[in-house]
Parts: structure tokens; C-alpha cells; sequence
């Protein structure tokens, strides 16, 4: 045979496209006869390579598509066109937030997973709006009567004793019942009350003074036959040195409530003697008990009635209000009390609306700030890195704790939890809600300062409550504006979120501003007006079984914490006016 009958065939030139290419470059199709066995063999490998591609490309773009399409439904969650700050994974991880910043801490993984499926469930099987509610019959029975009596006749004059000026410190919360106390002192003593001025704070940061958040003239007016109020110091005592003759009183002068005895035996008689005094600081410087019922009417009246918040606040406050609500066919008499004027009108439902009615939502003060969390001496799970940080905090603002705790033998961190002296994490707070019965749909407008920890708390919360909001969130940039760098002017838009809320849920009852909302929703919700608070000593045993205990079981241990706490009872002897109302010259009792 000739050379080229002889030679042997060469290896076929192979490509996965589905061909073959011969010796001399000709197509050999894959159901050709001309391809031999071993081309067969790799025909078949290639239709399965292409196969698997194929799959893979297919999984592939429907993981991209379902990635695209949650973010896009969790951008929008809670309101078209708003900057959304709800902290989903994608939205964490494609941010400039530092990796530990950005890193999911868990204390109750498995509880916190027992939670989501149950809430998930939660959707049509209960309103736990409605189950928080307190008992009407009970909470009917008392009524706002604080502004009622008290008023001397008109035409009626007394000589005054000598002015009082008080200088507030702390929030706007802590001035408010310096404020209220002050009023009662000055009709105790019988002197005429300068408006009160609100000292700096470095940690507040805030130059507010009273007439920046409250209506000052309807201050005066409200309570001109009960106490005299003037603006400033008559002129010819205004270069008077206060230090130097005396009359300058300081917190550490003053014990905490003092009782009024001690008021007309050591404060009366300086100021008829120097015709002022100076209480600088004023916190919580008056008893509750024993105390004149005509003097806790007052401050009762001062408190509930006489502190309205200035126009503007109203304004951005109803306008907040009515966003969270989307639209309002009702009101309550806490929207009037809070906004006034600026109270919203009712509105026709819209067609975007009408299919979800009102929205019902639920404002949760979160006490997780760094100095709350510092001052515990708690410890959640931050490890060595969280110590120094907290203990590096406590030596900058709290150097009196930390001399105390290197000379005594202070709580452990498990001692102080088992105490309930831990605030609770946002984490411990979104199990308290979904033990409540609170879906994942639930709209929760957050109140308070920046979380300790930040995002890497809140995660665990969020993941349950997607729907959670702040202010910030509601108003735009230029609404807020005005009252940026002014805290209590802030803080003023978070009372009257959380005051009107349809619950109003607290982290922390020591709070000043949880306890005075608190007080205001009694006082004026009419018995519509619910909050949650939980007993954080036996909220921390149920935690402490959290690897062995049942959702079930969880959830009605939680329930039961909750509901006697709710419990429609009269404050008892020493208690603050501000959060329990019911009492004596504040409500009134009706049979």
C-alpha cells in the first residue's frame, strides 16, 4: 500500500461546542457514522459537560435574580422614596461600616431562632395591639383632675417672699421635673418663680433654654392664680453676686427629695433675708411623700397642663405623627394635648391605603446607650475587647465608680444580670416582643440615642422587625434642620412619638424620658393608652434557660411578666407622680 494508505489515522482535534474535527479539519457531526468509538465516548462527556453548565448557569442567575429582588423589597419596606436604613445583610455588607461593626452578635441563638418561626406565624392568629391594652374597666375609673382647683380668687394679692431662680440641669426630661418641682417650691414658699434656665451640658451638648422648647407666655398665664412667674430678675437685682451673700443652692447642699418642712426651715429664711436664691441644678430635689395635696396638684397641673411644646415642635411633631400613621381618621386626646393646633386633621383614606387601614404602630425606647451600658458593669458577650472599651469609658466619665470598684468587692457581671441591673440588649427586647405576639410586619418607631455596639447589635432585632423607623428615617434632611445640634429639641420629637404611639414599649423603667411618657399616657390615654414594661430581674432567669426552654413555654412566662406589670393600681406611698398619675390630686378617683 501507498504511504498514505499505510499511515495510521491521527487523534481528531476535539472542542465541547458540540463538534469534531477530522484528520484533514473536516466536520464530523455527533450522530455522523464516521466518528469512532472513542469520539463517541467524548460526544457523550460534553453533552453532560454542557448539561451541568447549564444548570449551574440557571441557579446561578435565579439566586441573583431572588438576591436583586429582596433587596429591592427591603429598600422599600416600610415607605417609598425614603432612604431605608433597615440592616439587611446585602445592605451591611456592601456598606464602609467597619467588619466588627458589621459582625451579628448573638447571645440567645437559639431562642432568637425559635422567635422568628413563631412570629412568622403570627400573621392573622392574634392583635396583640388589642391583648396589650390595659383593662378599661379599671383604668376608667380615674380622671385627669390636676387642672382643677388650686386657683387663688382673682383680685387676690400676697406679698411675695423673694424670687426664685433655678438653673436645670441634665435632658430635657430631667429639666422638665426640676421644672415642675420648682413651681411647687415657689408657691410653697410663696415666692414669685423666674422662668427656669436650662444649664449646658457636655454631655447633652445642647444651648436650649425654655422658651426654645416650651410656650413660655401660656406657661405664665396657666398658672398666674396658683403661682407668680416672671420672665427675668427685676432689674436692680440682676448685678447681684447670688454666691457671694449666699443664696446660691447646689444638688450637693440640698438632699435628694427633701421634704417641704425643710424648705420653709432652711430655704425660707434665706430668702427672706437676701430676697433671692439660686437652686442650681434642682434635680429631683422634692419628696413625693409626705407632701400638701394642694402642692402635688400643682405640679400635676404643671406637668400635664402647663408644659406645651413650642409651635414649631408641634408642627414637625404632627407632621412625624401623621407620617408613622400614613393616614388618621381618628385622634386621640394625647394628639391634642401634645400638638394643639397643629393637631392633624382627619384625612380621607386613600386608595394605596384603604386595603391596610391606619397604621398601628409601636414606639420602643431602647436604653442601650454606652454610658447606660458602661455604668452597669454588665458584660454581653463582647469579649476582652468590649472590657476595655467599657472599663476605658468608665475611667473618662465615671471616675467615682471606678474608684469604687477597685476598693470594694463590686457584683460580678452574671451577679448584676441575675439582679436584672443589665439593660436590655436590642436583641432581649425583640424576644419581648415576639413573646408578645408582635409579627415581623409590626411597624416600631425607635426612640433614644445611637445603640452601643451599633449595627452588630441591632441586627438581631432588625432581622426580626424589619419595620423599624426612627425620626431620622421620617423626616427629611431640611424638616430636621432646625433642630439639629439641639438634643432636647430632638428628644421633645421623641416624646411626642412615643406618648401617642399605640403602645409605647420600654428597655428600662429608670428612664426619665420611659417614665414620664408613661405618666403622660396614663394621665391623658383614657385607659387607650398601654406600655409595656418588663420586670428586667425575672425576665433574666427566663434568659437563663434559653438553651432547654420551649417556645411555649417562653412565651407565656414573658406574657405573664408583661401583664403584671400592667396591673391598674394606685401609686404607693414615695413613688414618682410623673409615671404613676393615679393619685390623689392628680386623678381623681370616680365611683
Amino acid at each position: 500500500m501507498g504511504k498514505e494508505g499505510s499511515a495510521k489515522p491521527a487523534a481528531a482535534k476535539k472542542g465541547c461546542a458540540g463538534r469534531y474535527y477530522g484528520v484533514k479539519g473536516e466536520y464530523v457531526g455527533l450522530g455522523g457514522g464516521k466518528v469512532a468509538p472513542w469520539g463517541k465516548r467524548q460526544a457523550l462527556f460534553c453533552n453532560h459537560l454542557r448539561m451541568t453548565l447549564f444548570v449551574f448557569g440557571l441557579m446561578g442567575s435565579f439566586f441573583l435574580l431572588d438576591s436583586l429582588m429582596l433587596t429591592v423589597i427591603h429598600h422599600f419596606n416600610f415607605r417609598r422614596g425614603s432612604s431605608s436604613r433597615k440592616l439587611s445583610v446585602l445592605q451591611v455588607a456592601s456598606s464602609g461600616i467597619p467588619v466588627e461593626e458589621r459582625t451579628e452578635k448573638i447571645m440567645y441563638g437559639r431562642i432568637v431562632a425559635l422567635a422568628s418561626a413563631a412570629i412568622s406565624k403570627n400573621e392573622v392568629l392574634r392583635d396583640s395591639f388589642e391583648q396589650m391594652n390595659e383593662p378599661y374597666n379599671q383604668t376608667s375609673t380615674w380622671r385627669p383632675c390636676a387642672d382643677k382647683g388650686n386657683q387663688v380668687p382673682l383680685g387676690h394679692t400676697r406679698k411675695r417672699s423673694g424670687y426664685i431662680l433655678v438653673s436645670a440641669n441634665g435632658g430635657l426630661n430631667q429639666q422638665r421635673v426640676a421644672v415642675c418641682n420648682a413651681v411647687a417650691v415657689a408657691s410653697l414658699l410663696n415666692a414669685s418663680l423666674v422662668i427656669p434656665k436650662f444649664l449646658y451640658s457636655s454631655v447633652w451638648k445642647d444651648t436650649s433654654q425654655f422658651g426654645d422648647i416650651y410656650q413660655e407666655d401660656f406657661f405664665i398665664n396657666y398658672l398666674k392664680n396658683d403661682v407668680d412667674i416672671i420672665k427675668e430678675l427685676p432689674y436692680h437685682l440682676q448685678s447681684l453676686d447670688i454666691e457671694a451673700i449666699g443664696s446660691l443652692i447646689t444638688d450637693n447642699d440640698i438632699k435628694k427629695e427633701s421634704t417641704p418642712a425643710y424648705f420653709l426651715k432652711v430655704i425660707l429664711p434665706l430668702l427672706l433675708r437676701n430676697g433671692v436664691v439660686h437652686f442650681m441644678g434642682f434635680g429631683n430635689r422634692l419628696a413625693f411623700d409626705p407632701i400638701p395635696l394642694d402642692l402635688q396638684r400643682l405640679r400635676c397641673k404643671c406637668n400635664f397642663h402647663a408644659l406645651k411644646y413650642v409651635p414649631r415642635i408641634q408642627e414637625i411633631g404632627s407632621l412625624l405623627v401623621r407620617r408613622i400613621r400614613k393616614h388618621n381618621p381618628s385622634l386621640t386626646t394625647l394628639d391634642k394635648s401634645l400638638l394643639g393646633t397643629y393637631m392633624p386633621p382627619p384625612t380621607k383614606i386613600n386608595n394605596t391605603s384603604s386595603s391596610q387601614g391606619p397604621v398601628r404602630y409601636l414606639a420602643l425606647h431602647m436604653r442601650f446607650e454606652m454610658d447606660m451600658v458602661a455604668y452597669s458593669l454588665c458584660e454581653f458577650d463582647g469579649g476582652e475587647k468590649e472590657r476595655k472599651e467599657l472599663q476605658a469609658y468608665r475611667e473618662i466619665h465615671f471616675p467615682t465608680l471606678t474608684m469604687h470598684i477597685k476598693n470594694n468587692n463590686s457584683l460580678s457581671p452574671e451577679e448584676s444580670r441575675s439582679l436584672g441591673k443589665c439593660p436590655l440588649t436590642p436583641e432581649e427586647a425583640a424576644l419581648m416582643l415576639s413573646a408578645l405576639g408582635y409579627n415581623h410586619r409590626t411597624y416600631i418607631y425607635l426612640a433614644g440615642s445611637h445603640i452601643y455596639g451599633g449595627q452588630s447589635r441591632m441586627l438581631p432585632f432588625t432581622r426580626l422587625y424589619p419595620n423599624v423607623i426612627t425620626k431620622e428615617d421620617i423626616l427629611t434632611p431640611s424638616e430636621l434642620a432646625p433642630f439639629k445640634n439641639y438634643s432636647s429639641q430632638l428628644a421633645a420629637l421623641d416624646f411626642i412619638a412615643c406618648a401617642t404611639a399605640d403602645v409605647f414599649a420600654m428597655t428600662d423603667s429608670g428612664s426619665q424620658l420611659s417614665s414620664l411618657v408613661t405618666g403622660y399616657r396614663i394621665y391623658h390615654g383614657r385607659g387607650h393608652a398601654p406600655t409595656i414594661r418588663p420586670n428586667k430581674k425575672r425576665f433574666a432567669r427566663i434568659l437563663s434557660e434559653n438553651r432547654t426552654l420551649q417556645w411555649v413555654d417562653f412565651e407565656e412566662r414573658v406574657r405573664k411578666m408583661i401583664q403584671e406589670n400592667q396591673r391598674v393600681i394606685a401609686r404607693r406611698t414615695g413613688r414618682s407622680i410623673y409615671r404613676l398619675p393615679r393619685t390623689p390630686g392628680c386623678m381623681c378617683k370616680v365611683y
